[in-house]
């Protein structure tokens, strides 16, 4: 790992700011050294976006209908018997011995998603408010093993959600990393780490999002969140019935047309725009495992816990990796790369980590 890589925090100064060039690296390998971002012609992007055409919109809503945790059958490979699904994507909290089993002598490192997997999800996303058991139970498993929240939302505002000073942050969807303030004895030589992917990007990100917030006025019930590294277009409250959702992602798309640096993604009932770079939560978990010591290790032995799209970079690593798993939370069959699955947040917070916390492991 280079040094421009990581940062020591400055107490003094607040945060500092890591190289503002981009991290490429490979599936099987660790961050290397920053690269480039990746540069898309307007030509391709229009076709990778599907802007033109309205069987192309039409193409979108029905992604963005495959998104909602309301619709059963999220993909089409995807089989429709629950039994099935689950025996190849048993309950966590069913296997939790063997689970343990497999850990033994091995230090854990828990990652964790914030919307849907410590909060419920909720109509209005600044109202996501994780429970106080469920801070307890994360503040439990921080003593014991390097906890990191991994979230698309702003890593200042997840930290406002959680409060838990002895974490590591992973905000838009880990482009924004910062290490523990204090507490937490896993530090190593790490320090406060500090790492942000795509700061140049900053001053494009704030003027989309001026542009988004003035254009979806027409959409009720739409709402933009400025992730400061990532934007998010909330569609949860917008009436899909009367044609609104296909009004919304045109919207969106058009205003993207003219910033071929940025891409759209999707997540449950949201649009995601994020620059075009080669980083995601799986590379988030391979920056934090390397920041760690961890990168080369053969007795580490990494959880992931997530609900989103988003988190299946992280499970994919981690499946590449063949060191620990994925958890997937949610009450439907999705395709996923997740080993395991959790049916609610709240079995998040009284079942599988809780117990974790009194598992003893090796340092």
């Amino acid at each position: 790992m280079t040094n421009q890589n990581v940062l020591v925090a400055d107490t003094n100064s607040g945060l500092s700011m890591a190289n503002s060039s981009i991290f490429t690296t490979g599936t099987q390998k660790p961050p290397a050294a920053p690269g480039g971002y990746v540069s898309i012609s307007r030509k391709k992007l229009l076709k990778n976006m599907e802007i033109n055409g309205g069987a192309r919109v039409n193409a979108w809503v029905d992604s963005m209908r495959a998104s909602s945790p309301t619709h059963m059958k999220s993909t089409p490979s995807v089989n429709e018997d629950p039994s099935s699904w689950i025996l190849h994507h048993p309950s966590a909290l069913e296997m939790f011995e063997q689970i343990i089993d497999a850990s033994k002598g091995k230090q854990i490192v828990m990652f964790l998603d914030y919307d849907g997997t410590l909060s419920p999800i909720v109509d209005d996303p600044d109202r996501a408010f994780m429970s106080k058991q469920m801070r307890a139970t994360v503040r439990k498993l921080a003593r014991f093993f390097p906890t990191a929240i991994v979230s698309g939302r702003c890593r200042d505002k997840v930290y406002k959600f959680v409060r838990l000073a002895e974490l590591y942050y992973a905000g838009s969807h880990g482009m924004d990393i910062q290490g523990p303030a204090k507490g937490s004895k896993y530090k190593k030589g790490s320090g406060g780490v500090v790492f942000q992917a795509a700061s140049e990007f900053l001053p494009m990100i704030d003027e989309v999002y001026e542009e988004l917030v003035e254009k979806t006025k027409t959409t009720p019930g739409a709402k933009v969140e400025n992730n400061k590294f990532c934007l998010s277009v909330h569609y949860r409250c917008v009436d899909e019935k009367v044609g609104k959702w296909s009004g919304l992602a045109q919207v969106v798309k058009s205003v993207l047309k003219e910033y071929p640096k940025l891409r759209l993604t999707q997540g449950r009932k949201v649009l995601e725009i994020r620059p075009t770079v080669k980083w995601d939560k799986g590379k988030a978990l391979e920056f934090l495992l390397e920041s760690l010591g961890f990168a080369n290790c053969t007795d580490v032995f990494p959880v992931y816990i997530g609900d989103d799209r988003t988190d299946e970079d992280a499970f994919k690593v981690l499946r590449e990796r063949g060191q620990g798993f994925g958890i997937l939370v949610s009450k439907i069959p999705k395709d996923t790369s997740a080993s395991y699955s959790l049916q609610e947040p709240t079995q998040a917070s009284y079942g599988f980590p809780a117990t974790f916390g009194g598992v003893q492991t090796a340092a």
